[in-house]
């Protein structure tokens, strides 16, 4: 997953921090995001970071440790009983398939404008600055530019399988998302 980035927008830099042995804040590591491409190259993520439990264990830099032994194995779209901090960029036009995550995440609009289109039909156009507040919908993402890249930042938070008109709110990525990890829930 240590693919360049494919869009035009900035490049992003992460910076990690810990502590050291006098208990003061140090900057563990800083490295440029690492891009996974999706979908013929119309859609990338880089997975920022992650968390395995909740509340997060910082002690010993369990956290960090955590994080990274998920990046090598390969990260799905959610951590089971923890949270993926994940950037997604979207080609000029482009729009994801339909699909739903058994979490609760806050989706912000980082560049560009992007429709969020659910199964019940309701659009919702976001600009710059605005905030999805996703729970186990099912949806689909639309750059409405035909030139420009657009940018999201997700936080995905695992939760309880979300029980609906009698309907548990499983995890359905479809036939036409087959292409992203799944963690089978």
């Amino acid at each position: 997953m240590s693919e360049e980035q494919l869009s035009n927008l900035p490049k992003l830099t992460k910076f990690v921090t810990s502590h050291n042995r006098a208990a003061r804040a140090v900057v563990h590591s800083h490295t440029d995001f690492a891009w996974q491409h999706l979908d013929e190259d119309k859609m990338a993520f880089s997975v920022v970071y992650s968390t395995s439990s909740f509340p997060a264990v910082l002690s010993d830099d369990a956290d960090i440790i955590s994080h990274d032994k998920l990046i090598a194995k390969g990260t799905a779209l959610v951590n089971p009983n923890g949270t993926i901090l994940r950037y997604v960029d979207f080609a000029p036009g482009y729009t994801c398939a339909m699909h739903r995550t058994k979490s609760l995440d806050y989706g912000i609009v980082l560049e560009g404008e992007l429709e969020m289109i659910l199964d019940s039909g309701e659009i919702g156009v976001m600009k710059r600055g605005d905030v999805a507040i996703q729970r186990a919908a099912m949806h689909s993402w639309r750059n409405r530019s035909k030139t420009e890249w657009a940018r999201m930042i997700f936080v995905l938070q695992d939760c309880e399988t979300p029980i609906v008109a009698g309907k548990p709110m499983i995890e359905d990525l479809g036939r036409a998302l087959e292409f992203l990890p799944s963690w089978g829930i």
